[in-house]
């Protein structure tokens, strides 16, 4: 299986750079991981789960268990991905549950009521600031799917 994959700290040239980009996102879930063990964080993302048609399940764990739960989740995706550093597969597992992780979350853009106010007048869409924050994790949904597509193995050009 080995054969399929690649990681980025083997590659050359420019390729070799993108091992930067696995290593900012492995600071990314740690820290991210730290918060949902946090007080604040619990409260602060309730609205955007009991909203989710995708994670409203964790409602059953309780809000700070919800949070324990995603934390722990974000703890083992950057060890996934610190893992892939010298695992190809490894790497493009965690590369994977990156993606889900961020598809899921800017899913909250359009599943959490009141983030986003859509209108046919000259501002079409207007966020507020939760709106803008979850607005950035397209950029890291990107990083993640770079990353996978990275990890790949492509067939020798003839």
């Amino acid at each position: 299986m080995n054969t399929f994959f690649k990681i980025a700290e083997k590659g050359t040239g420019s390729y070799r750079f993108l091992a930067i980009l696995r290593w900012v996102m492995v600071v990314i879930f740690v820290s991210f991981a730290m918060q949902k063990f946090t007080l604040q964080s619990a409260q602060g993302i309730v609205q955007f789960i009991s909203n989710s048609p995708f994670i409203s399940w964790l409602s059953v764990f309780g809000f700070r268990g919800e949070a324990y739960f995603l934390g722990v989740a974000e703890f083992g995706i950057a060890a996934l991905l610190a893992a892939g550093a010298f695992s190809p597969v490894l790497s493009a597992i965690g590369s994977v549950m990156g993606i889900v992780t961020f598809f899921i979350t800017w899913s909250f853009f359009f599943t959490t009521p009141g983030v986003v106010k859509w209108s046919l007048s000259t501002d079409p869409m207007a966020w507020n600031l939760t709106g803008e924050f979850i607005f950035k994790d397209i950029v890291l949904l990107c990083v993640c799917v770079v990353l996978f597509l990275a990890s790949l193995q492509r067939p020798a050009i003839r």
